[in-house]
């Protein structure tokens, strides 16, 4: 019996002894009974290059990371603050690779050696508030072809008792951020609506890459413009189709979205996807800080199909232009369901925050009169509704509606909460008559 306990207690040693631990930051959190295990895949960021998160962020983590100068951020939201232990699952190919850690104020470094998974402890933290938290990681050195494979953050303790959220399923969107909407009920009192007229004003610095500010949605579209590239920007104008696909190739004839005019330089297209239908865009170099106008107008035409006309108005030409008419079939109404959202399209620039200002609603029945719609209500996606993200905000600001996404910041509007801005009493001058 004692050389059986001398045997088991040595084998514990010995086995204690070959776990990895901090080189600094803390003790070791070895015995943590771990309450999440938050997936790298879905709420992991290259912070210094965003879009090379496309290739270090794999299906199951981090992998293929070999330069010192990539700082890797990994983001999830507690509900309490507290003690909080901290942990990844990681491995490397072959060699000792170590990396740096920075939470909050605090800074270490850990060794890696093992080829198969494990849970590397990082150490113990004090959490002061509850709100988003952040872990980042850097290479500092390795004997091996790359730094560790991370697959997982885990976390335990009192402060991750209460509830956390991260994004734990659904990766592609929970990475692209959640989508935010300002829905205008006014004009569903209002009849045979044919124009919809918006103005949108992102601040300098906003612009952010991946970036859709839409001003003018209705329920077969929408209408904005983008950010769509570091050269290249859009105004973008696309109508689905009544054939539900997201393959536009899917789409009988007779139920294809039909181009009747576009206006210069103008691309014209089909899209899928998200649903499926005709769009249209024109590349133009649209600034921020400038404030931008779109008008729609929508109206029931011939043989049971509604016309849907796009314009915009930048204040550097001094005109409007023509985007492009769709005439959509199997459709006989006038707008309905009118809106504006924010959204982030490049799921690499999902932690980047972005803002815009959606000033100056208006619409016009048939009669030719305009009406101000100064009530909004602010919604937004199944990202944010299932908790997957908590960064999304909306509302009323300086006079004007507002939203703002992505960025893991901690302010947050209830979702359908409604709004009233004050009236300006700017209507539109436009002579409709007159547009190309």
């Amino acid at each position: 019996m004692k050389n059986t306990a001398l045997f088991l207690f040595l084998s514990f040693l010995l086995l204690a002894c070959s776990v990895n631990k901090p080189l600094s930051g803390g003790p070791s959190p070895g015995n943590t009974s771990w309450k999440e295990s938050i997936p790298l895949a879905g709420n992991a960021w290259v912070l210094d290059d965003p879009l090379a998160s496309s290739s270090l962020i794999q299906e199951n983590g981090l992998d293929n990371w070999s330069g010192t100068a990539h700082s890797i951020g990994v983001f999830f939201h507690l509900a309490g603050a507290g003690e909080i232990q901290l942990g990844i699952r990681a491995r490397v190919k072959s060699g000792e690779s170590v990396l740096r850690y920075t939470f909050g104020e605090k800074t270490g470094e850990i060794a890696i050696q093992n080829t198969d998974w494990e849970i590397i402890p990082i150490g113990t933290f004090e959490i002061s508030r509850a709100g988003y938290q952040r872990l980042e990681l850097q290479g500092k050195s390795r004997t091996g072809p790359a730094f560790a494979e991370v697959e997982a953050l885990l976390i335990g303790g009192a402060a991750a008792k209460k509830e956390v959220h991260y994004v734990k399923d659904e990766f592609y969107w929970g990475r692209r951020g959640p989508s935010v909407h300002l829905w205008y009920p006014q004009a569903d009192a209002i009849e045979q609506v044919e124009w919809f007229y918006n103005e949108i004003t992102v601040p300098e610095g906003q612009d952010v890459l991946g970036s859709y500010f839409m001003a003018n949605g209705f329920n077969e579209g929408y209408f904005g413009f983008q950010a769509n590239s570091d050269t290249e920007r859009r105004i973008l104008f696309s109508v689905w189709s009544p054939f539900q696909t997201d393959n536009p190739n899917d789409i009988p004839e007779d139920q294809k979205i039909r181009l009747l005019k576009k206006g210069q330089d103008v691309y014209t297209g089909e899209f899928g996807n998200e649903g499926s239908g005709g769009q249209s865009y024109l590349r133009y170099p649209w600034r921020a800080g400038v404030t931008y106008r779109f008008l729609l107008r929508g109206h029931p035409s011939a043989g049971n199909n509604t016309d849907y006309t796009a314009w915009f108005y930048a204040p550097e030409a001094g005109q409007w232009r023509l985007i492009a008419s769709w005439r959509r079939p199997q459709t006989n109404t006038y707008l309905a369901g009118l809106y504006s959202f924010l959204e982030n399209f490049i799921p690499e620039t999902g932690a980047t925050s972005r803002y815009a200002r959606y000033s100056n609603q208006w619409v016009c029945d048939t009669r030719g009169q305009w009406q101000e719609l100064t009530r909004a209500r602010f919604t937004a996606d199944a990202t944010a509704r299932k908790g997957n993200r908590l960064d999304y905000t909306g509302g009323l600001q300086n006079g004007a509606f507002f939203l703002r996404n992505c960025g893991f910041f901690n302010e947050r509007t209830e979702i359908d909460t409604d709004f009233e801005r004050p009236a300006t009493g700017k209507k539109p001058i436009i002579d409709l008559d007159g547009l190309p």
